[in-house]
């Protein structure tokens, strides 16, 4: 994965796997609020899993 931006199209799972997998490399989720469809407060717990407040 290389830096950049991605565009979930109202797909949480698109916002939830680029957040995963651009970790190392750091990618804007646009609109990554798709992800709470099925998992509510996930980019919380990725920052806090990651270490970061």
């Amino acid at each position: 994965v290389k830096p950049g931006e991605v565009e979930p199209f109202h797909d949480h799972r698109i916002a939830m796997a680029f957040a995963v997998a651009a970790l190392p490399v750091g990618v804007r989720i646009w609109e990554p609020h798709w992800a709470e469809i099925s998992y509510p407060g996930f980019f919380q717990d990725l920052k806090r899993l990651c270490g970061a407040s």
